[in-house]
């Protein structure tokens, strides 16, 4: 993922007001984060319960996505439709973000599984057990990276479609 700063990640929200935006707190370990081992970048709110934030790379660009954390739990444990980790220690649950420009403005939302603590760059970077004699565990720990990459994307790019 792009290194970015506050100023960037504050500029990418496509889904947010002003407002919303001037009230974004950063992670706590900000400074110290390595982009160079995330997919995306996702944290929860410390001042405010329930809401969220993913940070993705569209066409080389950031594009920043207020979630909202649902307050139900699914009645089976979910699966993360992102890094679709079968071996999960954390919990997944639902976000919606409503949508950029004016489909948000009318109350157009959209939503997605994701693990709790968005822990999915660090899913996929685990070798995956071996599945069968000549499994390339290398290949696909890469092919489920990608796939990361690919599911953050598609997400940001649909909150951030208008129409």
């Amino acid at each position: 993922m792009l290194s970015l700063t506050e100023q960037q990640i504050r500029a990418s929200f496509v889904n947010a007001s002003r407002k919303e935006v001037s009230d974004v707190t950063l992670p706590p370990d900000f400074e110290t984060l390595s982009f160079d081992s995330l997919d995306y970048l996702g944290w929860h709110d410390r001042k405010l319960a329930r809401r969220s934030y993913v940070v993705a790379e569209v066409d080389g660009e950031p594009v920043g996505v207020v979630l909202k954390q649902s307050d139900k739990r699914p009645l089976s444990r979910a699966q993360c439709s992102w890094c679709s980790d079968v071996n999960l220690t954390n919990e997944v649950v639902f976000y919606s973000a409503k949508r950029a420009g004016a489909a948000g403005r009318n109350g157009n939302t959209i939503g997605t599984l994701i693990c709790a603590d968005f822990g999915c760059s660090a899913n996929v970077r685990k070798l995956p057990p071996m599945a069968y004699i000549g499994f390339d565990a290398e290949a696909a720990r890469l092919d489920n990276i990608t796939g990361l990459q690919l599911h953050a994307e598609a997400f940001a790019r649909s909150v951030r479609q208008t129409s």
